[in-house]
């Protein structure tokens, strides 16, 4: 078990991790203005953005879902990690060295998750090694058979895992790793047996450059391994379905082209990038699926009909088919997507080594859209020199057209089928518009990342925020939290604010926590509020709070007005409880209490005259 870590290390990773750095590994972000950026939801589906993130306050939030914290709950959320793990990730991003207390009971230098990505790059940085020795020549030949040289190896990170067996093993075993840890990381077999041997490897790293797994290739004729391509198994840190080779290096390019280029092999994935398409990732030992299209479309943002998704695929019948299963999840792209296929059945790997740049290039370049080449594919399949045949084969297409989301694309489409099969145009547009449109992929019922390790619900009942009976105690609060140097100097503090002149008790916390913080003036003051909420959901619901725009350009004399605005609703309460007691009360027979109540009533009074006086100055 780690050590607690030291809060001074926490303290320094969480002023080093920047909010929008940590979230653009996972979303692209553009300005939205006042100082605030937006991008899709990592935690829910969406086609409009509604997640956004505030620099300055160190806080995302959106307002589609409620999900909301700091970088270091972003983390968490997105990884599913404890507070601990999370610290733990940041600290290796942003190269903060973690100290631990190592009085607790059965306490060890950092957590199994950290220990998982020290191995991995310790792992990378021993096959990049690897592949300079004698030993590794064949891997060499390999690259270079490829059209890559020394300098493209190194820029991927490709590496060779050693035939002696155990060579890995050993040397991280000097460097303090023990066999439970290196099997944990897909490094090692039972037995202290390397899991790689004689094979050219290539890092698969996330967007944040972390190595997570690897991929290997077969060499010689004498691997146990069968399989030609082998990856590391199922970890912690690597799961298939959630990483894409290359999003280390296209991740920027990606936002800042929105375009994604996806391919079917590490060496494909090298080859464009050295041809200049910076944006071509590929899956890893799996299908391009849902998850990976998730992750596309966030890192590109969301504007609907606004960049675009290529696909490579073979010519041959294998490339029909995945084009066809891509179509099937085309509704997880705002993005338009096409494919780009080599007649001839070349990967673009191939393609660049006998042709040249230019023609991998050229083969992005002449992309088509998908709907178009699966309505090629559908018809081809009938036999269009008969009139059955075709009337078959746009009976076959239409609904595919009518599927399409731009609908000033469908009637250009119908005319292609139409020109296609040898069909009146029009006897074609009415089929497409009688034609069902295909229904797009259920919706996952969960979201994409993993439940947040705090999910429970919250503790308090959170108010509606459109509730205008509320409005008073959340305006007050937003501004406690968004500008309390406009509440520091104040006397008495917080101009006389009490926990009792907010009704809510989701409101009532945040100021009871706020009210008790020192140093208000201090820029930290709002996620020390947040740090500060006992009930980790009503903390990610208060992040909203922080981040709402505030309706006026702030000055001492408006938070005077808001204070006074909340304290003349606590008083008008009062006032009708005291008047209630009056009714109650018989001024003949119970003079003396009547008389109390009478003047405690003026009083009350003369105080909200005051307070609406100084209330009304922001009117």
């Amino acid at each position: 078990m780690a050590g607690r870590i030291n809060q001074e290390d926490i303290d320094e990773v969480r002023g080093r991790a920047r909010i929008d750095d940590v979230v653009a590994g996972q979303v692209n972000l553009k300005p939205a203005g006042a100082g605030t950026l937006k991008g899709l939801c990592p935690f829910h589906e969406e086609k409009t953005p509604s997640f956004q993130v505030t620099p300055a306050r160190g806080l995302y939030y959106c307002f589609g879902c409620g999900a909301g914290g700091d970088a270091v709950r972003f983390v968490q959320q997105i990884n599913n990690l404890s507070f601990p793990e999370a610290i733990e990730f940041l600290a290796a991003k942003y190269g903060v060295k973690l100290r631990y207390d190592q009085t607790e009971p059965g306490a060890s230098q950092g957590s199994p998750r950290a220990r998982l990505l020290e191995a991995n790059a310790a792992a990378a940085d021993f096959y990049a090694a690897a592949l300079l020795r004698p030993a590794a020549l064949a891997g060499r030949q390999f690259l270079d058979q490829r059209g890559f040289d020394k300098a493209a190896a190194e820029l991927f990170g490709v590496g060779f895992a050693p035939t002696e067996g155990r060579a890995l093993v050993g040397h991280l075993k000097a460097k303090g790793f023990n066999e439970e840890e290196l099997i944990a990381a897909g490094l090692a077999r039972r037995g202290g047996w390397d899991y790689f041997q004689g094979r050219l490897l290539w890092p698969i790293r996330d967007a944040g450059r972390a190595v997570l797994g690897f991929g290997a290739r077969r060499l010689f004729d004498d691997d146990r391994m069968p399989a030609k391509y082998i990856n590391t198994p199922e970890t912690a840190v690597y799961k298939k379905s959630h990483v894409l080779y290359g999003l280390d290096l296209a991740r920027a390019p990606i936002g800042k082209e929105s375009q994604a280029v996806i391919v079917e092999g590490y060496t494909d994935v090298m080859a464009c990038h050295l041809v200049g398409v910076k944006t071509a990732v590929a899956s890893c030992g799996t299908a391009f699926g849902d998850d990976h299209a998730r992750l596309i479309q966030r890192l590109m943002g969301g504007d609907a009909f606004h960049g675009e998704v290529v696909f490579t695929f073979d010519g041959d019948e294998a490339g029909r088919k995945a084009a066809l299963k891509v179509f099937s999840g085309d509704a997880h792209f705002a993005a338009q997507t096409y494919v780009a296929v080599e007649p001839t059945g070349l990967d673009p790997c191939d393609l660049r080594l006998l042709h040249g740049d230019a023609a991998l290039r050229e083969l992005i370049g002449r992309r088509e859209a998908l709907y178009k080449f699966v309505m090629r594919h559908t018809i081809s399949q009938f036999d269009l020199d008969r009139v059955d045949g075709r009337l078959a084969a746009v009976r076959q297409a239409a609904p595919l057209l009518a599927s399409v989301r731009d609908r000033s694309l469908v009637d250009g489409f119908a005319r292609e089928l139409a020109s296609m099969v040898g069909m009146d145009q029009d006897e074609v547009r009415r089929l497409v518009a009688q034609a069902p449109r295909r229904p797009a992929p259920a919706a996952s019922p969960e979201p994409v990342a993993d439940p947040p390790p705090s999910a429970a619900p919250p503790a308090l009942p959170l108010p509606d925020p459109a509730d205008r009976r509320l409005q008073a105690e959340r305006d007050t609060i937003k501004w406690m939290l968004q500008r309390p140097d406009l509440f520091a100097q104040a006397e008495p503090v917080w101009h006389g604010l009490s926990a009792d002149d907010f009704t809510d008790p989701a409101y009532r916390a945040v100021f009871t926590i706020a009210s008790a913080q020192p140093e208000p003036s201090e820029p930290d003051f709002s996620q020390r509020v947040l740090r500060d909420l006992p009930d980790p959901a009503l903390a990610q619901w208060a992040v909203q709070l922080v981040v709402e725009p505030i309706p006026a350009e702030p000055t001492p004399r408006h938070a005077m007005e808001y204070c006074a605005k909340l304290r003349v609703l606590t008083l008008r309460r009062a006032l009708a409880e005291l008047k209630s007691k009056l009714e109650r009360t018989n001024p003949v027979t119970d003079q003396t209490k009547y008389a109390a109540l009478f003047a405690q009533m003026v009083e009350l009074e003369a105080r909200r005259r005051q307070l609406m006086e100084t209330a009304l100055g922001s009117d």
